[in-house]
């Protein structure tokens, strides 16, 4: 089982959705950096609805190394930055990203990815769910920037019509 690291965006839109127990029954544990910690305390203060991660067994906080962050480009926020300088610590990391640019970049320095959509997708092939269109409708009414032919591509790979 390869060490998994996730971003806020995803532990986000997983709680919302009610499915952030999908994370551990997945994938055991889950690894965050200390931004993403700061970024949901953030998002909590102002309102927002977010999952409390020192209340979650399965989450671990580690430290990013100074080394591993100047070797992440500067043109990303914060949170995926010391995201994918976390993975860039590991051996064979799985990071849970959703942000189009830094997957992107993640994928440049051979970072193997998946997001929200692929957590529900494998949630569906485990069982876990039975259909990812609600929550693919959820996703859409929580704001989660989801493209037709995105929508299309995930609902087939859940082994649903489009």
């Amino acid at each position: 089982m390869p060490d998994v690291i996730s971003n806020t965006t995803p532990l986000l839109y997983l709680h919302q959705l009610g499915c952030l127990d999908f994370l551990p029954q997945l994938y055991q544990q889950v690894f965050v950096p200390q931004a993403v910690v700061d970024e949901l305390r953030q998002g909590e203060l102002k309102g927002f609805d977010v999952p409390s991660l020192n209340a979650l067994a399965w989450v671990g906080v580690e430290a990013v190394a100074p080394l591993d962050l100047l070797r992440v480009t500067g043109g990303l926020d914060f949170g995926e930055r010391e995201t994918i300088a976390l993975a860039l610590a590991k051996t064979d990391p799985l990071l849970v990203l959703d942000d189009a640019a830094a997957r992107a970049y993640a994928q440049t320095l051979g970072i193997r990815l998946t997001g929200t959509l692929g957590v529900l997708v494998q949630a569906k092939q485990s069982g876990l769910i039975t259909a990812i269109r609600p929550c693919l409708d959820q996703l859409d009414k929580l704001g989660f920037y989801l493209g037709a032919h995105v929508r299309a591509t995930i609902l087939s790979r859940a082994g649903e019509s489009p």
